[in-house]
């Protein structure tokens, strides 16, 4: 009897979807029941009749109340279904199962339905049943036993249309009753939306899947929602990152993987603007020689062109603090220029879609100063608004002074003026570069080679070749293009992610013709181009299963063409570097940012927060992006350097404040 049994319980595991159940054994799985509860858990045990048993688990009744147990056991009779972790999933499948494919949508997260006879169906995102373009699901039919369920679920719905699964299309669906009861009487499947006509199209990007030599790989592109169909958020209370899950990782380069000496470098910009825009431009200088006032400078504070404010929002574009020039505004100056709401319409606009501030019509009335390379933006057009008032008695009302500025900015860093020694900067630089640029640290060093041994990894820098050469050599040594499969200079961030504009060939340091996604090659070194272009060569040299696209990551220091503009508008997943992080001081850690006096301000408060009303600071317009639109937050490429890459971090979620900076929160966030 026992042989029998164990035969039994085999020939399930090996011929039945029990098989899938028992590859999750070590993983943390959310598994809803029939009586409209759910257990997260970790599974450490299934036999081959479906029994499953988990520890360390979170039972969640009707009512959504959470109970903790040391350990639970279901069988398969009270399973509604099983909802796989988040992540690429290898697994076999008999050959039977392999030809049986058919494509539905549902309402629902990644699943597996009914018991040990049953559904494996796996979706991307939640979709209603309100005819909308609906998530692709995979039902794959694994025994005989389930095409009498096929035939039976005909009786109540059109027959589904068979396709390989590369065919899929998101027309839209309209809604059907289908009562299908799955062999083993574990689940009723109620309102499953099907498609009526034949299947066309691609998969859509959020979604992909192969079969392939008797596997069937799932891979769920990571797109950002929460809900409490994470196993380990449920646990937890957090959902977690690891660089080991990305197939092609990417960096910028300037204050990502290459750190200035910020203090000096702004010492060095504000000298050679400041001198431009009187020598050249013609302004007084009474004020704008004056020594650089660092703590009137922070970053992702918005210039008002025409009424010669400098404004501080909420995420919910508030205008919370300002000044007029560099004077201070009281709550009643800045209602009486924005109205009893401290809101303006462009700004209003820019926090719905920061691109429109960048390239779009909104470009001639704001400006966000981002990074350290414009930073000092601020304080030169503060302080000529208030030579212009002073000299005129009066605040003007209107002013056209920032193209001066941002004359002086481009005259700085033009690319043509690197080889020309042109414009003070770069002389300055190669003179001393010492005295402005950081060497890489060998933990850093070590780390990145470590990963270019596992995985695909790309540069994006917006610096012109030359000049990247030049400041990435001195960091990282003559060698450092070995730590890349491709390089990009002079992309045209943000517009690379969203853009069309081609590759362009390098001889040296000299560009020449445009090329094709089809030309760009493994190990070669351009410039300008776009994302699209480049996903296709990752596509071709990163190591991903048959079938599937490559995970992709991007990490960077400039919150919009970083961080929002390719979280936002591709499929990359995001790191940001928040050098203010150190800066500020983090929650139990003593370490200390070197160039702390240049980038705190006393003046305008946390980076991180800002001024909801007396005595009271809210999460800042950026703290509330980097929630958003990054994984994790960290102040340098250092604090990763010190853990292997399947290191997991707890990366942000919906509804914990801190949740996702690393190694601890900033001090501001905690304490508000």
């Amino acid at each position: 009897m026992n042989r029998e049994r164990d035969n039994r319980e085999k020939l399930n595991s090996l011929n039945e979807l029990t098989g899938l159940v028992q590859r999750l054994v070590n993983r943390n799985v959310l598994i809803d029941l029939r009586n409209e509860t759910s257990v997260a858990g970790t599974v450490i045990h299934v036999d081959g009749y479906m029994n499953i048993s988990l520890e360390n688990v979170v039972y969640i009744d009707q009512k959504g109340k959470q109970f903790l147990m040391d350990n639970f056991m279901i069988y398969p009779k009270y399973l509604r279904c099983i909802h796989l972790p988040q992540e690429r999933l290898a697994i076999s499948f008999p050959p039977a199962a392999q030809s049986t494919v058919s494509w539905t949508s549902m309402k629902s997260s990644v699943k597996l339905l009914g018991s040990g006879v049953g559904r494996l169906v796996a979706a991307t995102r939640r979709a209603s049943c309100s005819h909308s373009e609906a998530s692709v699901v995979a039902t794959l039919r694994s025994t005989a036993k389930a095409t009498t369920v096929n035939q039976r679920c005909q009786q109540y719905q059109p027959p589904v249309h068979r396709s390989t699964v590369a065919q899929i299309s998101r027309e839209r669906v309209n809604c059907q009753v289908a009562s299908c009861q799955t062999v083993g009487g574990a689940t009723t499947l109620r309102q499953l939306p099907l498609f009526k006509r034949p299947l066309q199209q691609q998969p859509p990007d959020q979604y992909r899947s192969s079969i392939h030599g008797g596997v069937a790989f799932f891979s769920i592109a990571s797109r950002r929602f929460y809900s409490r169909y994470s196993a380990t958020r449920i646990m937890t209370g957090t959902d977690t990152f690891s660089f080991a899950d990305y197939d092609c990782v990417g960096f910028d380069l300037d204050n990502t993987l290459l750190r200035y000496r910020i203090g000096n470098m702004m010492e060095l910009e504000y000298e050679i603007v400041s001198r431009f825009l009187v020598e050249q431009r013609g302004y007084d200088g009474r004020h704008l020689l004056k020594p650089l006032d660092k703590d009137f400078l922070q970053r992702g504070l918005i210039i008002d062109f025409e009424r010669g404010n400098i404004l501080k929002l909420d995420p919910d574009g508030v205008i919370r603090q300002a000044t007029h020039g560099t004077k201070r505004m009281a709550d009643e100056e800045i209602r009486a220029y924005y109205g009893d709401d401290q809101r303006w319409e462009v700004t209003n606009e820019y926090c719905r879609n920061m691109l429109v501030a960048w390239n779009g019509p909104l470009s001639e009335r704001i400006r966000t100063v981002l990074d350290y390379f414009d930073i000092c933006g601020t304080l030169l057009f503060g302080r000529i608004i208030d030579t212009l008032d002073e000299d005129a008695h009066e605040r003007i009302g209107r002013y056209n002074v920032w193209p001066d500025v941002l004359d002086g900015l481009v005259y700085m860093y033009s690319r043509d003026h690197f080889g020309s020694n042109i414009g003070g900067y770069f002389e300055a630089l190669k003179a001393n570069p010492e005295r402005y640029l950081q060497k890489a640290s060998p933990e850093l060093l070590t780390w990145l080679r470590e990963l270019k041994k596992h995985k695909t990894t790309y540069l994006i820098t917006g610096s012109h070749i030359d000049f990247a050469n030049f400041t990435a050599s001195y960091a990282f040594g003559q060698e450092w293009p070995e730590l890349f499969d491709v390089i990009v200079g002079f992309a045209k961030k943000p517009g690379f992610f969203t853009a069309a504009k081609p590759f362009v060939r390098l001889e040296g340091h000299t560009e020449t013709e445009p090329l094709t996604a089809g030309q760009l090659e493994r190990y070669g070194v351009y410039t300008q181009g776009n994302w699209r272009d480049l996903t296709v060569l990752l596509g071709k040299i990163a190591h991903t299963a048959s079938g599937t696209s490559p995970r992709m990551l991007y990490v960077g220091d400039n919150l919009i063409q970083d961080v929002y503009t390719p979280n936002k508008y591709t499929t990359a997943d995001t790191v940001a570097i928040v050098e203010e992080m150190a800066a500020e001081g983090m929650r139990d850690c003593d370490a200390a940012h070197p160039d702390a006096p240049y980038i705190v301000s006393k003046f305008w408060g946390s980076y991180f927060t800002t001024r909801a009303g007396p005595g009271t600071e809210d999460a800042s317009l950026w703290a509330s992006l980097i929630k958003q639109h990054a994984k994790i937050c960290i102040p340098s490429m250092d604090e990763v350097a010190k853990y292997p890459l399947d290191h997991c971090y707890n990366c942000f979620t919906e509804n914990v404040t801190c949740n996702g900076y690393y190694p601890a929160e900033p001090l501001k966030l905690v304490n508000n």
